[in-house]
């Protein structure tokens, strides 16, 4: 593998399993009643500021 295709296929695999771990720590958080992480937001491109409107 090329070293051109090597860099894209690993920063497309590190993006994807930050997304991931973003996803589930919201999830976990909003399960448990908690705020989650403004990073973790930003991450799945939410606005943290926003979020704290969204009605349960």
């Amino acid at each position: 593998m090329s070293a051109t295709r090597s860099s894209i296929h690993t920063g497309f695999l590190g993006r994807a399993f930050a997304a991931l771990g973003a996803a589930n720590a919201v999830s976990a958080a909003v399960e448990a009643g908690r705020r989650p992480r403004a990073r973790d937001l930003k991450e799945l491109g939410i606005d943290p500021v926003s979020f704290g409107q969204v009605i349960r």
